[in-house]
């Protein structure tokens, strides 16, 4: 008999709106070429808005049955990751309150030369990399001093290796970033580079929105990982604090 090597559950979760998101869209609204924001990308908080977002995230786990909720929690050491993934855990959304496993693998995808640019700053400071960008696309496009998106789902498998050698049969939630939750569903259900940007192409990933797998043991030859939700936002339905944000990946610069 084989040993099942994924989670029993597995949950993906974008962090609330953060304040680099409300800076970003004034930005792109004014025309300018960089985003409004003096402190590192790493130490970008939440907006109001996305702690209340964080908040009704935590009530309607905490709400579930107490097997419908995580009893592991990963986190990125990203500001705005971690106040999401606090906040959950003291509305009582995690079984058995485990503390928050924060790994750097889980960190937003690194920009490098372009962070902090608008999509007609990457145009007017760096043309080039504007040129390569479309001619590669996002998936393979490494701007200086940056990553591409194959570069994030490099270190995802290395962490999903991770979950697997201490957590299989567990439930295990992942509080992350954007790119990081599209880059998961590309390595969890073996998709192609056409298959995830097509996912990308048909809307963003929304603010504090859940994506959820449950390990099916029927599913290939060792069992899978089948998706249940994705991009989901049931506890924000009808929260007039909470209000469903996101944020689309409209230059390479956008802090998500």
């Amino acid at each position: 008999m084989t040993t099942a090597r994924w989670p029993k559950q597995l949950w993906i979760v974008r962090h609330g709106e953060s304040a680099g998101n409300v800076a970003r869209d004034r930005a792109h609204a004014l025309g300018v070429d960089r985003i409004d924001l003096a402190a590192r990308d790493v130490d970008i908080p939440l907006s109001a808005l996305g702690k209340e977002q964080a908040r009704a995230l935590g009530r309607w786990f905490a709400d579930r049955p107490a097997a419908e909720r995580p009893d592991v929690l990963f986190a990125s050491p990203y500001r705005r990751a971690l106040e999401t993934a606090r906040s959950l855990r003291s509305a009582g959304g995690l079984d058995g309150d485990p503390a928050i496993c924060i790994d750097e693998r889980l960190r937003e995808k690194e920009f490098g030369i372009l962070d902090g640019l608008t999509t007609s700053g990457v145009a007017s400071v760096y043309p080039e990399q504007a040129h390569l960008r479309r001619l590669l696309g996002k998936f393979y496009h490494r701007p200086p001093g940056g990553e591409s998106w194959c570069d994030v789902i490099f270190r995802l498998r290395s962490l999903l290796d991770t979950i697997a050698l201490h957590h299989a049969g567990q439930r295990v939630m992942i509080v992350a970033h954007q790119v990081v939750v599209l880059c998961l569903r590309y390595v969890v259900e073996r998709l192609t580079e056409q298959e995830i940007l097509a996912i990308d192409a048909e809307g963003d990933v929304a603010n504090a929105s859940v994506t959820e797998y449950r390990f099916d043991p029927a599913a290939g030859t060792h069992g899978s990982m089948a998706l249940v939700r994705y991009n989901a936002v049931p506890h924000l339905a009808g929260d007039d604090t909470a209000s469903v944000t996101s944020e689309p990946e409209r230059t390479p610069g956008v802090r998500g």
